[in-house]
C-alpha cells in the first residue's frame, strides 16, 4: 500500500536477554502523527530505536516504504529519517551553523543550505538567536535549533523522544503548540513518544499505547479513552494527571 510508510510486523526486541518490546502489528500512513504514550521503563523509546534501525529485533520486521530496513543501505535509511532527543545535541556553534550542519554534510550547495536552514530557524521562531551560540540558549531555545536542524533535512520519518520533558510547563506548551501547527501544515510522518496523554492529544491523529514491553492498543484519544483494550491499558489511563 503505496500510502502507508512504516509496517511493523511480529517485532520482538530484546536487549540484555529480556524482551523490552513486543508489537503483532503497526501501520503509519504518509502524513500522520503517531504519539506513543506508556508508563516510564514501557518500551516506548525501544521502538523509535527499532524505527530508527539502530536497535536490531531478535524477530519480526519492520518494513519502511515498502521495503524492509535490512534491506536499506545504513547510510541511505539514516538520510530519510531525523532523530530529536530529549536533550538537545546541539554543537559549540551558532544556531544557524548548528541547523545548517546536517546539509553541509550531505554536500547540499551553499545557497541551498542558506534558503532552507532560514526557512526553518524562521519556523522554529528563533531568528533573533541565529548569530547566538550554543551554549548561550535556554533549554527551550535549545530544542527549538533541534527540532529545526530535524527538520531542515526534509526526512520522511521524524522521531521525536520527549523532546519537551526537561521544560518548564510554559515554554513546553508553547513549544508543543508550534510542533503541532508545523506537523499538520508540513504533512510530515512523525512518531512522538511521550507519557502525556494531554500532550499526545494535542499533537497527534492517533495514539500507540504500549504498556509493559508490548503494543497494547492504537487509536485515537477518544476512543481509548472510552474503550480501554485491556487492564492494563486501563490502569495507564488511571494514573494519567486529569489536567488538560
Amino acid at each position: 500500500m503505496m500510502n502507508t510508510l512504516i509496517e511493523v510486523n511480529d517485532l520482538q526486541i530484546m536487549r540484555n536477554e529480556r524482551v523490552v518490546l513486543d508489537i503483532e502489528h503497526l501501520s503509519i500512513p504518509r502524513g500522520e502523527t503517531l504519539t506513543v504514550v506508556g508508563p516510564n521503563g514501557a518500551g516506548k523509546s525501544t521502538l523509535l530505536l527499532a524505527l530508527a534501525h539502530l536497535l536490531k529485533p531478535v524477530r519480526g520486521d519492520i518494513q519502511f516504504d515498502g521495503k524492509s530496513v535490512t534491506q536499506w543501505n545504513d547510510l541511505e535509511y539514516r538520510r530519510r529519517i531525523s532523530f530529536v532527543f530529549q536533550a538537545p545535541l546541539l554543537m559549540d556553534m551558532t544556531v544557524e551553523q548548528n541547523v545548517a550542519l546536517g546539509l553541509k554534510f550531505r554536500g547540499v550547495p551553499k545557497e541551498e543550505i542558506r534558503r532552507r536552514a532560514g526557512k526553518w530557524i524562521q519556523a522554529m521562531g528563533v531568528e533573533s538567536l541565529s548569530k547566538r551560540r550554543a551554549g548561550q540558549l535556554s533549554g527551550g531555545e535549545a530544542q527549538r535549533v533541534s527540532l529545526a536542524r530535524a527538520f531542515v533535512l526534509e526526512p520522511e520519518l521524524l522521531l521525536l523522544d520527549e523532546p519537551f520533558a526537561a521544560l518548564d510547563p510554559p515554554t513546553r506548551t508553547k513549544l508543543l503548540e508550534d510542533l503541532s501547527k508545523i506537523l499538520s501544515e508540513d504533512h510530515r510522518t512523525a512518531v512522538f513518544v511521550t507519557h502525556n496523554l494531554n500532550e499526545a492529544a494535542k499533537v497527534s491523529h492517533r495514539i500507540a499505547v504500549v504498556v509493559g514491553g508490548m503494543l497494547r492498543q492504537v487509536g485515537t484519544v477518544r476512543d481509548i479513552k472510552s474503550n480501554p483494550a485491556d487492564d492494563a491499558v486501563e490502569a495507564f489511563l488511571q494514573e494519567m494527571p486529569h489536567s488538560q
